[in-house]
């Protein structure tokens, strides 16, 4: 078990080493060059390098570090490893590129087609980032602060941080940066909030069916989930009725739709999503 439990983490660790390499790559080959400040500590450290003569990944360090240790006093056990790691890598990444690559400029030529490219690449660095229950760090720990100490919420928290970064660019460039950094804010906030909150969510479904005993014993035995059955009457005719409700993860929620399309295809279902659940696991005997 334990030998497992450590491949599984030497795995997850590889896997955020790459996420974090792609999100620096897209800094360092898009953000950088086009002097786009989209909220990141590494946009903010590309609005300060106009004021210290340090280059970017080393301003990088230095605000991770100081978040790092106001975490570490301010929110402490929320404070995760993955995070220290992360922060800490990522400057160490745009480090190597600033040394493989010490002339780069703009790659597209165009801020706004380096903000698209950006966004993009980011996104692909974040979704293994999240997927291994990770970010990168950074402006993370000022919305937690934000969140636990002010009682914003963390959507508004992130929002708030990335766009006073982003509104930083206005003392230094012109007024087309400006607006490209708080667009690729805006936008950078919707892929973060899709991964955020797109691995963590669920179905909640709603199933009324004659084949009610099938399709219950698919969801306890098959899925290996829980389900809730409530007594229900038709409007219509005033006839009870059991309505089982479960909530599922994506991948088991289409085996359910799979499994009901075999079974009863006049089956009534319902379908919500649920962003957040809480619960005391049952303790098995």
């Amino acid at each position: 078990m334990n030998k497992k439990k450590s491949i599984k983490s030497l795995k997850e660790f590889f896997l955020i080493t790459i996420g974090t390499a792609i999100v620096a790559s897209a800094v360092f080959f898009f953000l950088i060059p086009s002097h786009l400040s989209i909220g990141s500590i590494s946009g903010l450290a590309v609005v300060l390098a106009n004021l210290i003569p340090l280059p970017v990944s080393m301003i990088t360090m230095v605000l991770n570090l100081l978040l790092l240790v106001v975490g570490f006093i301010f929110i402490g056990k929320e404070f995760g490893g993955k995070t220290v790691y992360t922060s800490i890598l990522m400057p160490c990444c745009l480090r190597v590129l600033e040394w493989a690559f010490p002339d780069t400029t703009s790659i597209m030529g165009d801020p706004f087609v380096d903000m698209v490219c950006y966004l993009f690449i980011v996104s692909i660095g974040l979704a293994i980032l999240f997927n291994c229950n990770a970010s990168s760090g950074g402006l993370d720990i000022v919305t937690k602060l934000l969140n636990k100490y002010l009682g914003m919420e963390m959507g508004t928290a992130m929002s708030l941080s990335g766009m006073a970064v982003a509104l930083s660019a206005f003392f230094f460039y012109d007024l087309k940066t400006v607006i490209l950094s708080i667009l690729g804010t805006y936008l950078n906030g919707i892929v973060l909030d899709h991964f955020i909150f797109g691995f963590t969510v669920k179905k909640r479904v709603c199933i009324i069916s004659q084949k009610e005993t099938e399709i219950r014993q698919f969801i306890l035995q098959n899925l290996h989930s829980g389900a809730t059955i409530y007594e229900s009457i038709g409007a219509f005719n005033m006839e009870p009725r059991r309505e089982i409700i479960t909530i599922l993860d994506k991948n088991e929620y289409q085996k359910l739709m799979r499994f009901l399309e075999k079974t009863d295809t006049d089956a009534f279902v319902t379908i919500y999503n649920v962003n957040k659940i809480i619960y005391r696991p049952k303790v098995r005997g």
